[in-house]
């Protein structure tokens, strides 16, 4: 399926949960940024990637993605640098836009660079002591390198997507932020399972692809 498929459904997915929860315009982007990313994230494997070729309307817009999580970082690094205030809603905004715009891009250079995303967030999460950030650090670390439609698209990739969003709920203090990261991951997997590939939801144990069409 489409990148722009999962997205719209993660997109959904943050609509309801801001619908949902309590309102701000702060949880409400952490919502959209979350189920977006969620929804979008186990495409982060292999190099087939969304698609292989993009339009140039693709291209403005994940440079914008780009471009606008590096303002977001910067914005981060100098309430950091400058006040010694830290702001975990920012960095998770930086994060996830950032790798937002790498998911449509393919090569080793586009692994490599988010697999240096993923150590970078590993070395945060054991410098501040946040467990999920190390998980998720790891995550990102490790699955540009997998096989398209492999260990990304299983259940038990789901199930650590949801813990890492426990985590991130705990730090953030945002009710709802497990269920629309683990909704939004899901939705991925039963968005690919109605394409003719299918979606090996049970692998290694079940190799077989499970799938809802011919």
């Amino acid at each position: 399926m489409k990148g722009s498929a999962h997205l719209t459904i993660g997109v959904a997915i943050g609509a309801a949960a801001t619908a949902y929860y309590p309102f701000t315009f702060t949880n409400a982007a952490i919502y959209m940024a979350v189920a977006a990313f969620s929804a979008l994230s186990a495409d982060l494997d292999g190099t087939s990637m969304l698609t292989s070729k993009l339009s140039q309307a693709s291209k403005l817009l994940r440079n914008l993605i780009l471009w606008g999580s590096t303002l977001l970082a910067a914005v981060f690094g100098y309430m950091y640098f400058i006040y010694d205030s830290m702001v975990p809603e920012l960095a998770v905004a930086a994060i996830i836009t950032f790798l937002l715009g790498f998911v449509a891009k393919q090569g080793l250079i586009r692994n490599c660079m988010i697999s240096a995303i993923g150590g970078g967030l590993i070395y945060a999460g054991l410098r501040f002591g946040m467990n999920w950030l190390i998980g998720f650090g790891l995550f990102i670390a490790w699955v540009p390198w997998l096989k398209h439609r492999g260990m990304t698209h299983t259940l038990w990739a789901a199930l650590i997507w949801g813990a890492i969003g426990r985590g991130l709920e705990s730090q953030l203090e945002l009710e709802g932020i497990a269920v629309v990261a683990t909704a939004g991951y899901l939705s991925h997997l039963l968005a690919d399972t109605l394409t003719p590939s299918g979606v090996k939801w049970f692998y290694p144990l079940y190799k077989k692809s499970i799938k809802l069409r011919g």
